[in-house]
């Protein structure tokens, strides 16, 4: 019951953050709003899955210490790698498909599931994964940071259930997590984009990871792992806020019905609901 509950926050969560992202990314890509393709169910299946496995994570760890929400954190982001490097990789060329080619304009994939279909028909298994390694480099250690974060925040500000400023720090909590996840994995994700494009229009650019490091760093400098960090930070806010609140308070209700805990902070170890929000939140970031 436990993990359905988990899976149920996140989807409703995923698609809360979604409501109040989505006018931000036209902000993040610069008007490059092309391959966006049905957001509310990509993310929501996402969080549904980080919630799930976070959640069950916990559970089995037993205990809950920071070093166990980290654990938990990191299992989750790099189990929901195999389902989100495809699905950024497919945004990445829709958003950037006619560049670079000279003879039409006319649109190349019809949507992103065609875009998947075509790249596994013309460059096979590895080409619909193509940034698997740098995807996972980002996720693993940015959602353990992601939970930790949340855990620590949650703790230290002391929401309790009565406690009539419990929904702002929820959504200080949850915010504050977004951005400290962002921040310590924003550079990889540089690297993992520019892979992803590499190839439209048909010239490759790069011949790896520490190809692609070494190039960027010589052309645009150091500041090219924190380019476009700003927009990043500013959507990630809102919607991490948003997200954890949810899924927090959702949980918080459903458990009550259940004659559960209700407090939003961690549940001691040996409870049956270690899983909830305060062990268990979120994003795809």
């Amino acid at each position: 019951m436990d993990f359905t509950l988990d899976f149920a926050a996140g989807c409703i969560g995923g698609a809360a953050g979604v409501l109040v992202g989505h006018p931000f990314d036209t902000v993040k890509m610069t008007g490059l709003y092309k391959g966006i393709g049905s957001p509310m169910m990509g993310l929501t299946f996402i969080n549904a899955i980080v919630f799930g496995v976070q959640g069950n994570a916990m559970r089995r760890l037993g205990h809950d210490t920071p070093l166990n929400q980290f654990l938990a954190g990191a299992s989750a982001g790099a189990l929901q790698s195999i389902i989100c490097c495809p699905m950024e990789l497919a945004k990445t060329r829709m958003q950037l498909q006619g560049l670079g080619e000279r003879k039409s304009k006319q649109k190349l994939y019809k949507n992103s599931l065609d875009c998947l279909v075509r790249i596994y028909r013309k460059e096979g298994f590895y080409g619909i994964n193509r940034g698997m390694v740098t995807t996972l480099v980002r996720e693993t250690p940015g959602f353990g940071i992601y939970f930790l974060t949340y855990d620590v925040l949650t703790r230290h500000l002391g929401c309790e259930p009565d406690d009539p400023y419990m929904i702002l720090k929820l959504l200080f909590a949850g915010g504050m997590s977004g951005i400290a996840s962002w921040i310590s994995t924003y550079p990889v994700d540089v690297i993992k984009s520019r892979l992803q494009a590499d190839g439209v229009g048909g010239h490759n650019k790069y011949n790896g990871i520490a190809d692609c490091m070494r190039q960027s760093m010589k052309r645009e400098g150091w500041r090219v792992f924190t380019r476009g960090l700003t927009s990043t930070l500013l959507r990630a806010f809102p919607v991490n806020a948003t997200t954890f609140a949810t899924v927090t308070l959702f949980l918080m209700y459903m458990r009550n019905d259940e004659g559960g805990i209700t407090d939003c902070e961690p549940l001691p170890a040996h409870s049956s609901l270690t899983a909830s929000p305060q062990q268990a939140q979120p994003s795809s970031l």
